[in-house]
C-alpha cells in the first residue's frame, strides 16, 4: 500500500479549509461533511458574476439556500455545475419563464422552494415551472409569495413526479386549485392569496376549496391555513381515505368545530393552533381582507 506523505495530507487539509473560507468571505454559512462543502446558505444581493462562478464551482454542495434579485437567468446558469444538489431553496429570484430551463442541470434535486419569485414581474407568468418536468427525483415543491397565479398552477400540475406541494400568498384563484387534481400528492399545504390586485381579489382558499381537495385520494397529510372554516368541511375530510395528519393554523374556526373534526376523524392526528381576536383582525382582516 502506497503511503501518502504527512506534509501532503496537511496541505490537502489546508486547501479544503481555505476553500470553505472562500464562501465564508462571500457571507455564506457553510457546513462540511468529510472535508467537503455540502450545505450553503447565502444572500446574493451583492454578488458579482465572479461570485456566482465561485459558488458554482463547489460541486459537492447538496443543500443550497440562496436569495436576492441578482439571481437571474444568466447568473443561475453559472450555478449549473452543482449537479449534486438535492435541496434548493430560493427567495426573491428574478428568473423569467425561460430561465427555469436551467434547473434541468440539477438531476438529483429532490426538494425545491420558491419564495417571492419575480414578484410583479411581467416576464414571469409561471408557465416556466413546467420545465421542472425534467427533474425525475423532484418530490417536494414550495411555491409561495408569487404574483403568478393560475398559469403557474397549470404548469405545476404537469410535474407528476411531485408527492408534496406547499403554496400560499400567491395569485391563483379557486379554478387554479383544480389543477392539483392532476398530481398524486401525499402532502399538501394550502393557504390564502395576497390581495395584491385590490380588496376585491377573489380568495384562493375557503370552505368550498375542500370540495376540490377531497378528490385527491392520495393525501396523507393536509395543512390548512389563512381562512375562515367550520365543521362543514368534515364530509370533505372524511372523503380522504389515507388522511392521517391534519394541521389547522391561522384559521378562524371555533374550538367546538375543531373538536367535531377530531371526533369525525378518529384515525387522523389533528393539530390546531387557535388565533386570538387581535391576530384575526391583523392577519385575516387587514392583511388578507377576508
Amino acid at each position: 500500500m502506497k503511503l501518502v506523505p504527512l506534509f501532503l495530507c496537511i496541505i490537502a487539509g489546508h486547501l479544503q479549509a481555505s476553500d470553505a473560507n472562500i464562501l465564508t468571505k462571500l457571507g455564506a454559512k457553510v457546513s462540511e461533511t468529510a472535508g467537503a462543502v455540502t450545505q450553503v446558505s447565502v444572500k446574493c444581493d451583492a454578488f458579482t458574476e465572479a461570485d456566482f462562478r465561485t459558488l458554482g464551482s463547489f460541486t459537492t454542495i447538496k443543500d443550497l439556500t440562496i436569495s436576492g434579485k441578482t439571481i437571474t437567468d444568466e447568473t443561475l446558469a453559472l450555478l449549473t455545475g452543482l449537479t449534486n444538489l438535492e435541496r434548493l431553496s430560493s427567495d426573491g429570484i428574478q428568473l423569467t419563464d425561460a430561465g427555469y430551463k436551467n434547473f434541468a442541470a440539477f438531476q438529483k434535486l429532490k426538494a425545491l422552494s420558491f419564495f417571492h419569485p419575480a414578484f410583479r414581474s411581467e416576464k414571469f407568468t409561471g408557465s416556466g415551472l413546467a420545465h421542472l418536468k425534467a427533474l425525475p427525483k423532484l418530490e417536494q415543491l414550495t411555491f409561495a409569495g408569487s404574483t403568478a397565479g393560475d398559469v403557474a398552477m397549470e404548469a405545476i400540475s404537469q410535474l407528476t413526479q411531485l408527492k408534496e406541494f406547499r403554496t400560499w400568498h400567491t395569485a391563483q384563484t379557486q379554478a387554479g386549485n383544480a389543477h392539483l387534481l392532476k398530481l398524486p400528492l401525499t402532502a399538501l399545504r394550502i393557504g390564502q392569496r395576497l390581495p395584491i390586485w385590490g380588496k376585491d381579489s377573489p380568495v384562493s382558499f375557503d370552505e368550498s376549496t375542500l370540495t376540490t381537495l377531497a378528490q385527491i385520494k392520495t393525501l396523507e397529510s393536509l395543512e390548512l391555513t389563512e381562512a375562515r372554516l367550520s365543521a362543514k368541511i368534515i364530509l370533505h375530510l372524511q372523503a380522504l381515505p389515507k388522511l392521517s395528519q391534519l394541521k389547522i393554523e391561522t384559521v378562524d374556526i371555533s374550538p367546538a368545530d375543531v373538536e367535531a373534526i377530531k371526533a369525525a376523524l378518529p384515525h387522523c392526528q389533528v393539530v390546531f393552533k387557535p388565533m386570538s381576536d387581535a391576530d384575526k383582525e391583523a392577519t385575516l382582516v387587514k392583511k388578507l381582507r377576508l
